[in-house]
């Protein structure tokens, strides 16, 4: 009789070959991350890279365990397929669960990267650095409904190998094995489902509210370089955004509405405080360690000193919410995107490509989330869906709510999931910028970029792309104002829709927000809808507004006690009587360069490049910043712009002194003709608040009293001219 021992199935020799087949992969792809190393964000002098090299080598190794981790599942799959399928007499021995698990490993991540490729290009072009032609050449043959076949397919043959050892286990009374065969594989089963199942929120089963609360909740939805023109309601030609115009016709869209400067910190910051920079100080997106602490409270703390919960939502592009003080009760955003400890825990390229490649879920939040944040990468559905999820437990809370959702759908290198990047260039669009701008992985190559003219890029695809992600950030919005809906709290929440910032899509040469200002200021106008459904519909209002003004007008909405010292004023007055003229004067200026943008005028005053002056002054925090020396060239070189309905001048740097110009928009709404020659008490109005050193908010109401000034003369000017023809 044969010895049943040698009929057993074997699988530990298998599953040690599988071990070293991952072992071996992450080795290699260890020493290729670290022979052509670069990590992400600006490159930092020698020697503070070097202080911080310990914890560079630390985070490397974290990201090869984690390769490991990942590498070691996929080769246990290959090779428990490959002793399923194999002779029952025969185990698996440690050259066939080597080569198994190479292949296990091989399959799995071809088919993740084309998963991924597919549904979220941004993902691996946030850490690619190769040609994006290979990217290219390659999507033709992804197809959603091939690739769910294939993964069933694989999920399916790993699964019915699992049993069929199991079986094998169980028919040779080897009871242990095949429990503990039974018990991972129900472990790695929940983990799957764990990080693939997204259900929708459903309305439906979130408790009702006890009491419908005295003040209304605030639902704010922005996205990040949203640009005003692109909404259906401004005019612009593509159908965008439908959702969005239909909510403009209940509510009041202000057309003209500006923000101080084209970065997203300061006008965030902004938004929140209604401040401006000049009080709140930041200036710029490296926000200093002492900054972090507002010096006046913002609308966020009123709101909870006054009942409300507050929460804000957002991907990378909501790093400054979380890393700014203003108080909200919840955060689920982004970790500082520009700190320094931050950036080396992405590791190097390859490394940080292949672990994204499979945590771009609620596993990846938790563990990776620096790999889960990555700059370049839009969260707009998983924030969506995160949003509307929490909106079941707020409106289950007799307290008030104010809630802000804030995503990069439009940010730049403008990529998007699938299908919006298809929705306007075609499946058959093949040029390399097919899925983003290419070549701006790192903020030197942004500058590299930045300096080239629009000869050097594919422009109408760079339009197409953001055109797609414009409509997406339209879905997204709907389906968070429908959830509201079903909610059964529409009419008790106030509904904001905005941007921080704008963005040039090569109207003036270059692309890029807040380099440059102008007439059409593509950085600085943006998008401002508020929907009270208490009050009825105004129609767009033309009159000229600012960001700041928003804060002081929720507060005046939610009929708020008592509130801090608001610089900006309630729009209040336009919701109720939208002909009135508040007569307000906005600012803007530009942000600090990467280096030159192209398009710049010949002879403007240059700051050094800001990748220079970037430092990292407490090497415990990480946090990048710009030294008083570094700020005070920035200062110096900003170019500022102030605008009325009628009005608008510029104040420009040069070597030697500063250049005026003066636009009349009711005759020259383009910008075409300089006025200052003609209106010089005009000027000198702008001149004055320009210059003067009161406080932003003095010199433009100053501006605004000096202007009417100017027009009283005019007037009885002309009126005496018309006496003396009679």
């Amino acid at each position: 009789m044969a010895d049943s021992s040698k009929t057993r199935p074997r699988l530990r020799p298998g599953l040690i070959g599988a071990a070293l087949a991952a072992l071996i992969f992450t080795i290699l792809l260890v020493i290729k991350s670290i022979l052509d190393f670069s990590h992400t964000g600006p490159t930092i002098r020698t020697e503070i890279a070097e202080h911080f090299l310990g914890y560079s080598l630390l985070s490397i190794l974290q990201l090869g365990l984690w390769t490991f981790l990942i590498a070691l599942l996929l080769a246990i799959a290959g090779m428990l397929v490959l002793a399923a399928l194999g002779p029952a007499r025969h185990g698996t021995g440690l050259f066939a669960g080597f080569l198994a698990g190479g292949v296990g490993i091989a399959v799995g991540s071809a088919y993740q990267f084309s998963h991924v490729l597919l549904h979220a290009p941004g993902t691996i072009l946030a850490s690619w650095n190769y040609a994006p032609a290979r990217l290219v050449a390659l999507w033709p043959y992804l197809h959603p409904a091939t690739l769910l076949i294939i993964k069933i397919g694989l999920l399916l043959l790993t699964a019915v190998a699992l049993l069929m050892l199991i079986r094998r286990y169980l028919r040779h009374g080897q009871t242990t094995p095949a429990a503990t065969l039974g018990l991972a594989g129900l472990a790695v089963s929940l983990l799957l489902f764990w990080v693939h199942w997204h259900p929708e929120p459903d309305p439906n089963t979130a408790v009702q509210a006890r009491a419908e609360a005295s003040r209304p909740n605030i639902v704010m939805i922005g996205s990040d370089t949203l640009r005003a023109d692109r909404l259906g309601v401004a005019g612009y030609e593509r159908e965008l955004t439908p959702f969005i115009d239909s909510l403009a016709v209940r509510g009041s869209y202000f057309s003209q509405t500006y923000v101080p400067v084209g970065r997203t910190a300061p006008s965030i910051t902004s938004i929140l405080t209604g401040t401006w920079p000049d009080t709140h100080g930041i200036r710029d997106n490296f926000v200093r360690d002492d900054q972090k602490r507002l010096a006046s409270p913002s609308l966020v703390h009123l709101l909870r000193e006054q009942g409300y919960h507050t929460a804000a939502v957002g991907d990378w592009a909501a790093s400054d919410i979380g890393k700014i003080e203003f108080g909200f009760d919840e955060l689920r955003v982004s970790p500082d995107q520009w700190n320094f400890k931050y950036l080396l825990r992405q590791g190097p390229k390859d490394l940080r490509l292949y672990v994204s490649l499979f945590t771009g879920n609620e596993a990846g939040r938790m563990f990776v989330p620096q790999l889960y944040y990555m700059a370049g990468r839009p969260l707009t559905t998983e924030k969506g869906r995160y949003t509307r999820g929490l909106l079941n437990r707020l409106a289950a809370d007799q307290q008030p709510f104010f809630l802000m959702l804030f995503m990069a759908t439009t940010h730049a290198p403008f990529g998007s999931e699938y299908p919006y990047y298809t929705l306007f260039s075609g499946r058959d669009y093949s040029g390399d910028t097919k899925f983003a701008i290419t070549g701006v992985t790192s903020p030197e190559e942004v500058a590299r970029r930045q300096a080239q003219g629009r000869d050097s890029f594919d422009v109408q695809q760079i339009v197409d792309l953001y055109d797609g992600a414009v409509r997406h950030f339209d879905d997204e919005v709907r389906k968070v104002v429908e959830h509201i809906e079903k909610l059964g709290i529409a009419d008790n929440t106030i509904l904001v829709i905005f941007s921080d910032h704008g963005t040039d899509l090569f109207e003036r040469g270059t692309w890029g927000q807040g380099n440059i200002v102008g007439v059409h200021d593509y950085s600085s106008h943006v998008p401002l809808l508020i929907l009270d459904p208490r009050r009825p519909g105004t129609g767009p209002i033309e009159r000229v507004v600012r960001i700041v003004d928003l804060a002081p007008t929720l507060a005046d909405l939610a009929d708020l006690e008592t509130a801090p010292a608001f610089e900006g004023v309630s729009l209040l007055p336009y919701l109720e009587q939208p002909q009135q003229d508040l007569r307000l004067a906005s600012y803007n200026e530009s942000g600090a360069l990467l280096a030159h943008i192209h398009g710049m005028e010949e002879g403007r005053r240059k700051a050094p490049p800001l990748l220079e002056l970037l430092e990292v002054p407490d090497k415990k925090s990480g946090t990048i910043s710009i030294g008083e020396a570094g700020q005070a060239a920035i200062e110096a070189a900003r170019q500022k712009a102030m605008r009325t309905d009628r009005w608008m001048a510029m104040r420009t740097p040069m070597e030697n002194s500063n250049r005026y110009m003066l636009f009349d928009l009711a005759r020259d709404r383009d910008g075409i003709t300089d006025r200052a020659g003609e209106h010089p008490e005009v000027l000198a109005c702008y001149q004055t608040a320009f210059t003067s050193a009161d406080s932003l908010a003095r010199r433009l109401d100053s501006l605004s009293a000096c202007l009417e000034g100017t027009e009283v003369v005019t007037r009885r000017t002309q009126a005496q001219e018309a006496d003396t023809d009679r």
